[in-house]
């Protein structure tokens, strides 16, 4: 298994393309399409918000039947959420234009959207740009990569990445692109993920590896504790591997999983490092814990905490922020045995244990702190569960990107 250059256009049979069509931004495309002319068993997760956006309630119901999935039209700007029976609407007139541009069915069409929340889509746009993306796909990666950037919103940079391994003799690949900065916590964030994989693999197993492999990477970030209306993630595998069909666990399916990992963990530490405003990576490592479940409770609680964020933004050794968080976590543990290190490639150091400070140098406490890449390691000495979590710092730049996000 190894990464290759590339991304969403990677496998085999996909292909890709960007376009301006002025939805609400100026100057810089807005829309992106992802084409397979082969037809394409799909999965998603999606929000766990109970307010969700029109798209997510369109893409469920094509990727929770059996209908196979040709193309997937996706437009930042407007986020196409709490438009009421009208958004259905527009993710219907998308398809349709969609259909009419690609020939293809309408209920092979899947939408998604990132932006302002509250807004109503304008579809004349969405239509014209459609006249733009169709006869531009192809599956170049520069095509790839100017996808990736149509679909960001206030992220600073694309995420794309595309990986290739073997299963069943044959070459397989999954590429991905994803998009997500602010309104972003644990139990999927404001993030649009798109994976497509030549992979031949059945619907039922492509389901259980995304949704297993979300659990740890996509469901493990934090950002701002805001969980969005719009969280999708999406993987269309088209077969064009031409490796025997996966329809059973083993093997072929083992590695498969694990390219998946490899792809969605990448990605989600690259959406939590890219937080609005952020600084820094922060990962927050539970380790020793009884349970998984009380490993991720008490890491979810500690990135999520704005004082243990501000912390880490001024480079702070405040240890007694992230005990606090620990503590109203809900989990249950032994604060009286726990332990805790800083971590970075500027090197490690211990800063208390047992449940109390110990002596250490806050220059190179601060030093640690002051690197791109930040880890907190928690022991809580109960058990051999461990779960890890990433966030990022919480600095005035975030303030000031959603204060003005409408204007």
């Amino acid at each position: 298994m190894k990464i290759i250059d590339g991304g969403i256009t990677a496998a085999k049979g996909f292909q890709a393309s960007a376009c301006e069509a002025g939805i609400k931004y100026s100057g810089r495309t807005d829309m992106a399409l992802i084409f397979s002319e082969t037809p394409c068993e799909s999965a998603g997760t999606y929000t766990s918000n109970i307010v969700k956006a029109a798209p997510v309630i369109w893409d469920r119901n094509i990727t929770d039947s059996e209908k196979k999935v040709h193309a997937v039209v996706i437009n930042s700007g407007i986020a196409n959420a709490c438009t009421g029976k009208e958004g259905l609407t527009y993710c219907d007139k998308t398809a349709k234009a969609c259909a009419k541009e690609l020939n293809i069915p309408e209920d092979s069409v899947l939408v998604a959207s990132t932006g302002v929340i509250g807004m109503p889509i304008p579809v004349d746009k969405i239509a014209y740009g459609l006249t733009l993306l169709a006869p531009g796909k192809n599956s170049s990666k520069e095509n790839a990569a100017a996808a990736a950037r149509a679909i960001m919103t206030t992220d600073t940079m694309p995420k794309e990445i595309a990986v290739e391994f073997t299963i069943g003799g044959k070459t397989a690949r999954i590429g991905s692109m994803c998009k997500g900065s602010g309104m972003i916590h644990p139990n999927m964030c404001t993030m649009l993920s798109f994976i497509t994989t030549d992979a031949n693999i059945s619907k039922e197993l492509l389901l259980e590896a995304l949704r297993e492999d979300v659990k740890d990477t996509y469901n493990m970030v934090s950002v701002d504790g805001d969980t969005s209306t719009n969280d999708s993630c999406i993987i269309l595998a088209n077969g064009e591997a031409g490796n025997e069909k996966i329809t059973e666990k083993g093997e072929d399916y083992e590695t498969f999983a694990k390219a998946l990992r490899l792809v969605n963990e990448t990605q989600a530490k690259r959406m939590a490092g890219d937080g609005e405003g952020a600084t820094a990576l922060f990962e927050v490592v539970v380790e020793g814990a009884d349970t998984k479940e009380t490993a991720v409770t008490v890491a979810k609680s500690v990135v999520s905490s704005s004082l243990v964020k501000t912390a880490i933004a001024g480079h702070d050794a405040n240890w007694g922020r992230i005990f606090c968080a620990m503590g109203y976590s809900g989990a249950q543990f032994d604060p009286e045995i726990a332990e805790l290190r800083f971590e970075s490639k500027a090197g490690s150091i211990l800063i208390a244990k047992n449940g109390a400070g110990v002596d250490f140098d806050e220059e190179i406490a601060t030093k640690i702190l002051s690197e791109p890449e930040v880890s907190a390691i928690i022991n809580l000495h109960q058990g051999e569960a461990k779960a890890t979590v990433w966030g990022c710092d919480l600095t005035h730049e975030y303030i000031s990107i959603n204060a003005d996000y409408r204007s």
